[in-house]
């Protein structure tokens, strides 16, 4: 793996799995109250519904308290940590993947599509389940960039000897 690479992977690293967590932070604070709003007050439209966003609060909690370790754990020990090897952070996105695959699907399933707020009633929270619906799209197309930047440098590691459990950059600064 080349220096020039190296040097990519250490600024974009930081930039991607930040927007993950910021963006699954957001996803978790609106799924949180949506959460809250169906428990208090029983107004689900489906219970599909409430489910799926039961189930994508917790893709969000996920995926904000494992990110923030590999984030926080990059940023110190770049190349120095089996957690900042390629093979982890190809299972944690991998597993990421899966659940955000999962989650935004069926809440698109669920709301068939995406909700036109003005032109029905039946949805209450229609606002925030539209959101629901494009954070959760959001994480998934960024942990699907994250997932085939690590596959990437995982057959640059493969291809120059140093196997998928190296780091995701070389330990020479």
């Amino acid at each position: 793996m080349g220096a020039g690479s190296d040097s990519a992977v250490r600024r974009a690293h930081p930039i991607l799995f930040g927007s993950i967590v910021l963006f699954a932070l957001i996803e978790m604070c609106i799924a949180a109250w949506l959460t809250a709003k169906y428990n208090a007050n029983h107004n689900y439209p489906f219970g599909s519904v409430r489910t799926r966003v039961r189930y994508i609060l917790f893709c969000s909690i996920w995926t904000v308290f494992v990110g923030t370790i590999f984030l926080v754990l990059f940023m110190v020990t770049s190349a120095g940590s089996i957690f900042t090897s390629v093979a982890a952070h190809f299972i944690f996105l991998l597993i990421t993947f899966i659940l955000w695959i999962a989650a935004a699907a069926s809440i698109t399933e669920s709301l068939g599509g995406g909700l036109s707020c003005s032109h029905q009633n039946f949805f209450a929270y229609c606002g925030q389940l539209n959101a629901v619906e494009g954070f959760a799209w959001l994480v998934w197309i960024l942990v699907t960039a994250a997932l085939i930047m690590v596959l990437i440098r995982g057959i640059a590691a493969a291809k120059s000897g140093d196997g998928v459990s190296s780091g995701l950059v070389s330990s020479e600064a």
